[in-house]
């Protein structure tokens, strides 16, 4: 069992979560139930999957939930250009789309050292 609070993949998908959060909450009010609620709910499945993966009790299981992670962390960058395109982020917003991108590298890099 790992303690995820300690792990630097956690804090960085919770830091991103809670950027994700401040920046959507400045989308056009007729996102609230499209790209507001699934760009929040895909940084919430990052950190929420790392959490309970590290709880597990094996490094296959970790893996797994690793994973999912990684494949929501994918999704967060795709809505975080999609919000770009439709100009409710702003070009200059790249720092949140590079740590997403940062993100993914550290939660691949975790899988590989723990196969």
């Amino acid at each position: 069992m790992h303690n995820y609070k300690n792990l630097q993949v956690w804090q960085l998908a919770m830091e991103q979560a809670e950027k994700i959060y401040l920046l959507s909450a400045n989308f056009p009010a007729e996102e609230k139930f499209g790209l507001v609620s699934q760009i929040r709910r895909s940084a919430v499945s990052i950190v929420s999957n790392i959490a309970e993966g590290s709880g597990r009790g094996s490094d296959k299981d970790f893996v797994r939930f690793l994973n999912m992670a990684l494949g929501s962390a994918f999704e967060v960058e795709t809505q975080l250009l999609l919000a770009v395109r439709l100009g409710y982020s702003s070009a200059n917003d790249t720092s949140i789309v590079d740590k997403t991108n940062q993100l993914q590298k550290m939660i691949h890099n975790l899988i590989k050292k723990l196969e």
